[in-house]
């Protein structure tokens, strides 16, 4: 049965959709297999759950713009959404807080089926040493201003506790520019917050860090923790990172490493990472040549790269960015730099002009890789492959179906479409009816009868396409696909 809120929301996001071009997405070359079909895109509101988050930042500074973006977020099939919940937007008058605009959001993802997750994020300079309002700045400081925050952060939770039941504090305090006492700052400033959620929310999740990329920040962070007995107000670190090769997780590894040395199991969530679509002079992935394609290709191999490590990530992001006042990064007061990272392209007034082919990729993961599939430890393979091949191995728990994921994985993605061919060897395969996915388009292929078999060594696929972008090999009871 279709709701009335999901039908509005349908209608809403076709109403839109039809002003907006269609995306081109160009098919992989030299496959030759017979087409089955597409794989179903699933609104948020028919996933139970899943691992995947979208991001929809910096609208607290206006960069992006909700209204214009929101008919696409529901169809997406993520199932979180990031906010930056923004002192500064909420608090222009002392002691006076503006939530039309907070509110407007949250409830248009909750009732698509998303769930918002919040960040309290960055100061306010209506108080002295009340911190920055961008990127890298500083933290509020003085007793007034931290008083103040303390209300802030209350008055939120207070607010939205009904509806949001993840916390995150601050965004990326690692690039604080004030100084070596940073991280003992941020110590305490997460500790009072933390504490504020558990008193108003106990059941509430509170994240910490965002971290850009210093591990040794994330340790110092814990070490002061410790010492003052309070590890056990984090529920989870989140981590960002956006390095050349998406595959890159050493991060990961790190951090986890971090994590035992201090004695407390702590989730970790990828809460930031995701590729432009064009060459842009800042913010991360700059000055390097990418394209639509490129985006794409990134995008997928990192959302897969973390799931073969059962992180949950929050891909960055969902709309093209437009920063227009000065910050760490974005330039002087008034002069416009763009962050190309978006799901979707916006025209100068900040509308939608496109949909980019990272929407549909992303869409197609979204839709398979629920928390129905679950992932298989030491999925052995074996492969004739000219370069380093990624292989991952899942099972869809209601068909029982298995679902291996591949790709090259040795260099970024580049543009080419072209495929190389290898044979295949699974060493725990268990297929009866196997399809071939190609995530960066969302088509099914068949798989020939004649190219793969079981053997005593395991399923070996023969003259199997691989190429810098995820492929799958999945049994077709494993997939909802459409003709």
């Amino acid at each position: 049965m279709i709701t009335r809120s999901l039908l509005v929301c349908l209608c809403l996001a076709a109403a839109v959709s039809a002003a907006v071009p269609a995306t081109e997405i160009l098919p992989t070359a030299g496959l030759g297999l017979p087409v089955l079909g597409h794989i179903q895109p699933r609104h948020a509101k028919d996933i139970a759950d899943s691992p995947w988050s979208i991001g929809a930042e910096t609208i607290d500074r206006d960069f992006t713009v909700y209204a214009h973006f929101k008919a696409w977020l529901g169809p997406l099939g993520a199932k979180r959404v990031r906010l930056q919940a923004g002192w500064a937007k909420c608090e222009k008058t002392k002691g006076v807080y503006s939530w039309d605009w907070l509110d407007a959001i949250v409830d248009d993802a909750v009732a698509q089926g998303v769930h918002p997750w919040l960040e309290f994020n960055y100061g306010n300079t209506i108080y002295p040493g009340g911190g920055d309002t961008g990127l890298g700045g500083g933290l509020p400081t003085s007793p007034e201003a931290l008083a103040a925050w303390d209300r802030w952060c209350r008055a939120l939770v207070e607010r939205y506790r009904d509806r949001v039941a993840e916390w995150e504090v601050w965004n990326e305090p690692d690039l604080n520019k004030t100084g070596a006492a940073a991280a003992d700052a941020y110590v305490d400033l997460y500790i009072r917050t933390a504490r504020i959620v558990r008193e108003v929310q106990p059941a509430g999740k509170v994240w910490a860090l965002a971290l850009a990329h210093n591990p040794d920040y994330a340790d110092k962070f814990l070490a002061g923790l410790k010492a003052k007995d309070a590890l056990h107000l984090v529920d989870a670190i989140t981590f960002h990172g956006y390095p050349k090769n998406p595959d890159d997780t050493t991060l990961v590894d790190r951090l986890r490493a971090i994590i035992a040395k201090h004695g407390r199991p702590i989730e970790l969530r990828q809460g930031e990472t995701g590729a432009p679509s064009k060459y842009q002079e800042n913010f991360a992935l700059s000055k390097l040549s990418w394209t639509e394609t490129t985006q794409a290709k990134w995008n997928l191999r990192r959302l897969l790269a973390h799931r073969a490590k059962d992180i949950p990530m929050n891909l960055f992001t969902l709309s093209d960015m437009h920063y227009t006042t000065a910050s760490a990064q974005g330039g002087p007061d008034g002069v416009l730099r763009m962050n190309y990272k978006g799901l979707l392209g916006t025209n100068p007034d900040q509308t939608v002009s496109h949909v980019k082919p990272a929407y549909v990729a992303a869409q197609t993961v979204f839709s398979i890789f629920d928390s129905t599939v679950v992932r298989l430890p030491d999925y052995a393979f074996m492969s004739t492959a000219p370069r380093t091949v990624a292989l991952s191995g899942y099972r869809h728990t209601p068909s029982g179906g298995q679902i291996a994921a591949y790709w090259f994985s040795d260099a970024p993605p580049d543009d080419s479409l072209g495929v190389t061919r290898i044979e295949l060897t699974l060493r725990a395969g268990q297929f009866k009816n196997p399809v071939l996915v190609d995530l960066r388009t969302g088509q099914v292929y068949a798989v020939p009868a004649g190219s793969w078999e079981q053997t005593a060594a395991g399923t070996v696929f023969r003259n199997l396409p691989v190429y810098d972008s995820p492929f799958l090999i999945a049994e077709q009871a494993a997939l909802l696909l459409k003709r």
